[in-house]
């Protein structure tokens, strides 16, 4: 029956030429026209995006194929999310947090205590600082040593051993091979990451296709190839690469847009048994400014501050809140995020490299929010008239 009305929405959406198109989501198919234009013009392999609204149906757009003669991209191709895989490690951690099975203020030295988290400081890292991206390590420390397929353990001897730039929860400092300590210590309680965010999420909200590791991507009945960049509208499917994925807390969860609603909607409130919204408030509470996210291009414009809560960026997007992640690794790109404040949110998926998803998710909301303005703005003009 989920199938079935995935691919009644989609053959919707595929029709919208010829049907009558309602008139509150006129903006949202002229955003969809754009996205579509745009793919083309750049070739792009495949990609879609989901648009949700609490208490009403999902809307979907699709575009391209899983590959050169795959299948179609729909609701059930699973992509690679990369970096928003974050969203659910701050998630899941703060469910343990709940559980009371870990604390906030839990020391690295703790969770890791064979990698010697504890000279120059290290000893005061905690489970906070790590998912806030506050450690103090220098940025993207040791990525390199992730893409040459280092050994977890000898990546985090390494970063055992530097020496931090700012004391923890001092400045903004993101990083990957950091949630290699989440890795181990799940290792360390005889469980995994892939056990434990299947059986605390996935199972419980009944993610259809949502799974972590290469060999759960390729085991799907449909997932979208990877492709990387030859020109500007020529690209080249590339081989799954391993090495992030060893790292899974940071970027090794794979999802279809089906998935993606879901976890919309557990976010925005609609599976209080599974995600309370106070365990929602908490990751999305900032606990470090990011400047440098104000300098984004495609952003830059619309922002008027940006933080780091606990696996989730917050901006403040022209007095509004966004809850956002992104994701990039090779042949993929993945945006997630939503607003409280109108029980919204919005992902897109995409099997090519390309930064047209950045453009695409910050017009996303400039016109969202223009359009709500203008409602309200009618909204108080009608109620003017009426007294």
């Amino acid at each position: 029956m989920l199938r079935l009305l995935y691919l009644l929405v989609a053959c919707g959406i595929m029709a919208q030429a010829t049907a009558q198109v309602h008139p509150e989501h006129q903006w949202l198919d002229s955003f969809a026209e754009h996205v579509r234009q745009q793919a083309k013009d750049h070739n792009i392999p495949g990609m879609g995006l989901v648009f949700v609204e609490q208490g009403q149906p999902a809307h979907f757009e699709f575009y391209g194929k899983t590959e050169r003669n795959g299948d179609d991209i729909d609701a059930d191709t699973v992509f690679r999310l990369a970096s928003v895989s974050k969203t659910f490690t701050g998630v899941l951690m703060a469910k343990l947090v709940e559980q009371r099975k870990l604390a906030w203020q839990t020391p690295l030295s703790r969770l890791a205590p064979e990698f010697g988290f504890t000279p120059q400081g290290h000893d005061r890292l905690t489970l906070a600082h790590l998912l806030s991206q506050s450690s103090g390590f220098s940025p993207n420390a040791y990525d390199n040593l992730i893409e040459a397929n280092y050994p977890l353990s000898r990546v985090l001897n390494m970063l055992a051993d530097l020496e931090p730039l700012c004391s923890p929860g001092r400045c903004y400092t993101y990083q990957n091979a950091l949630f290699g300590v989440l890795e181990h210590y799940f290792e360390s309680q005889q469980s995994s990451y892939q056990q434990q965010l299947t059986q605390q999420l996935f199972v419980p909200l009944n993610m259809p296709h949502a799974s972590v590791g290469k060999v759960a991507l390729q085991s799907s009945d449909s997932w979208a190839k990877p492709h990387i960049a030859i020109t500007r509208s020529k690209w080249r499917k590339s081989p799954v690469e391993n090495n992030y994925y060893r790292f899974s807390p940071a970027a090794g969860v794979n999802a279809s847009l089906a998935d993606m609603e879901i976890w919309l909607r557990a976010l925005l409130g609609e599976y209080p048994d599974v995600m309370s919204q106070e365990l929602v408030s908490t990751v999305t509470t900032p606990h470090i400014r990011t400047r440098r996210e104000l300098r984004r291009r495609a952003w830059r414009s619309f922002l008027n501050d940006a933080h780091y809560g606990l696996g989730w960026r917050i901006y403040d997007f022209k007095g509004h809140t966004v809850n956002y992640h992104g994701g990039w690794v090779k042949g993929y790109r993945a945006d997630v995020a939503f607003v409280p404040e109108f029980g919204v949110g919005y992902a897109m998926l995409m099997n090519a490299e390309s930064n047209l998803i950045n453009g695409f998710t910050a017009q996303f909301w400039s016109r969202f929010f223009a359009i709500r303005h203008a409602e309200g703005e009618q909204l108080r003009q009608q109620t003017a008239a009426e007294e």
